[in-house]
């Protein structure tokens, strides 16, 4: 008779998800599955919408990566309308996307699943959260890191009107030029945000790196998974989180596919799932009928560690010199130790506070001319668009009538390219941990 080991709920992340890890009848794991057992038809109700609607509605799908879809949204909308924005509101969108990296890389890192990490498995379960983390490492970091956070949010307030739900972003541009006040309290908020982000990297190395057990699961078989990467790089080649051409290495570490985000549909391939709402991807080229959990066909990951895995490397300095630190530790390029992620992340909230200085010092970023109005459809049309959201890659494709009504949209978000990843990852290490339905 088939057993069934149920994790449900699933915590540590935004949403619902459960796990549930299959035993044959001696015991033994013969499937493991993540699954999301809520329906949300945000792809259905945004039908008969007009287009224009879709940065307000589609943000509020997650809840801790709004600004993602928004400026997804947006791109997609520039798409449709086949219109491009002024360098300033580019600049503005990108600064804004790089400050969210940046506080919703720290919400992982020191509220969702760091804690875990951080203190360690030793520590009880329920002191593993921000509580338990002002206890280890001392209130006046755990303070300094909201006040980081903080005004990070506050730089999003008073550019996109909101800390948590962007309203700035237009078809063609954004709503409003960057005032100087504001500019200047981004530059001045970049510094303390490019400081702490060192900090968090140097506690990364005293916790985890010099502390034996942990670093030995860093680099444990048990977390080893060697898959495809899939992830978005800028002209050279290097980390790109706002724009860019997708790039796709095979486990080896060669280059697979390189092609722009409105062609992601030539290579990935979508299915639905009879024990899941949410839709699965692999790429095309393999193919699959399903998604056991040890099928490695079409697998592949995105996320941070796919992120450096996919780059040549990183523009700004600071964070080049720490990902050039990460692959020396490991040796390999790519890395396939699935709890390097957390390692990567921080050097992505570098990299996000060090372009936000950036963007914030150059002056062209001031300028009035903040929009290209869109000219009205004449026919059907599509739009797509893309950016890093903090988890993976995110893509938005808009169809729409003459009158910009929405006629379709599918919406394609970063767990739905890591779901057989994570099948996979639980099947592996519940194989090694369970036998005769115990587990060890």
């Amino acid at each position: 008779m088939t057993q069934r080991i149920l994790i449900d709920p699933i915590t540590r992340l935004e949403g619902h998800g459960k796990i549930e890890i299959a035993l044959d009848s001696h015991g033994k794991v013969s499937d493991a599955r993540f699954q999301v057992p809520e329906f949300r038809g945000f792809e259905k109700f945004c039908e008969s919408r007009a287009a224009e609607e879709m940065p307000i509605l589609t943000q509020k799908i997650c809840g801790v990566c709004p600004t993602a879809h928004h400026i997804a949204s947006t791109k997609a909308l520039d798409d449709l309308f086949n219109v491009s924005p002024p360098l300033a509101a580019k600049n503005i969108r990108e600064l804004i996307y790089h400050a969210f990296m940046f506080e919703d890389h720290l919400l992982h890192v020191y509220y969702l699943g760091g804690p875990d990490w951080l203190l360690g498995p030793d520590v009880p379960t329920s002191q593993r959260n921000i509580l338990g983390l002002a206890d280890r490492m001392g209130k006046p970091f755990i303070s300094m890191m909201m006040a980081a956070r903080n005004n990070d949010r506050e730089i999003i307030a008073r550019i996109a009107e909101s800390a948590l739900y962007p309203v700035f972003g237009l078809p063609g541009g954004v709503s409003k030029p960057l005032s100087a006040e504001d500019r200047n309290f981004a530059l001045s908020a970049s510094d303390d945000m490019v400081t702490f982000a060192r900090l968090s990297l140097n506690l990364f190395e005293k916790l985890l790196l010099k502390r034996t057990s942990m670093a030995e699961m860093m680099t444990d078989s048990l977390y080893y998974q060697p898959t495809h990467y899939l992830g978005m790089v800028d002209d050279t080649g290097r980390l790109s989180f706002y724009d860019g051409r997708i790039r796709i290495i095979d486990p080896a570490g060669t280059i697979h596919s390189i092609f722009e985000a409105r062609d992601f549909s030539r290579h990935l391939v979508e299915q639905v799932e009879p024990w899941t709402y949410m839709k699965t991807l692999a790429l095309k080229d393999p193919g699959r009928s399903n998604f056991p959990g040890n099928a490695p066909n079409g697998i592949y990951r995105v996320g941070s560690l796919a992120r450096l895995n996919v780059a040549s490397g990183i523009s700004t300095p600071l964070a080049n010199a720490e990902y050039e630190k990460m692959m020396n530790y490991f040796g390999n390029k790519p890395v396939h130790h699935t709890m390097a992620y957390h390692w990567a992340r921080l050097i992505e909230v570098l990299f996000a506070a060090e372009r936000t200085a950036e963007l914030a010092r150059d002056l062209n970023i001031l300028c009035a001319e903040v929009q290209n109005l869109p000219k009205p459809l004449l026919t059907e049309r599509s739009g797509i668009g893309a950016c890093k959201a903090p988890r993976g890659t995110l893509f938005h494709t808009y169809q729409a009538n003459s009158q910009a009504i929405i006629l379709k949209l599918n919406l394609v978000v970063a767990t739905q390219h890591n779901a057989a990843a994570i099948c996979r990852s639980v099947y592996q290490i519940a194989s090694r941990l369970i036998s005769d339905g115990q587990i060890s």
